[in-house]
């Protein structure tokens, strides 16, 4: 497997697919999920959190991706 088709595959399953309302919605509920790790109940399910954080600030969800989800506006088609 050379090193293009991998960076293809990444660049598709990376792409940007998350709604700015989208993103901050995941950032908050991240930074709350995590925090339950240091303050209140202590669990480590808490550190689920930083699965929505990442999606968030990465501003794209690998499970939109594979579905073919998108919360994105779509820009209309110039030409």
């Amino acid at each position: 497997m050379s090193f293009w088709t991998v960076r293809g595959a990444m660049s598709r399953l990376l792409a940007k697919n998350e709604h700015l309302v989208d993103r901050a919605l995941r950032v908050l509920l991240g930074l709350v999920l995590l925090s339950l790790t240091f303050v209140g109940p202590h669990t480590a399910l808490g550190y689920i959190g930083l699965v929505s954080l990442a999606t968030g600030l990465l501003g794209s969800c690998p499970l939109y991706s594979i579905f073919g989800f998108s919360t994105c506006r779509v820009s209309p088609n110039k030409g």
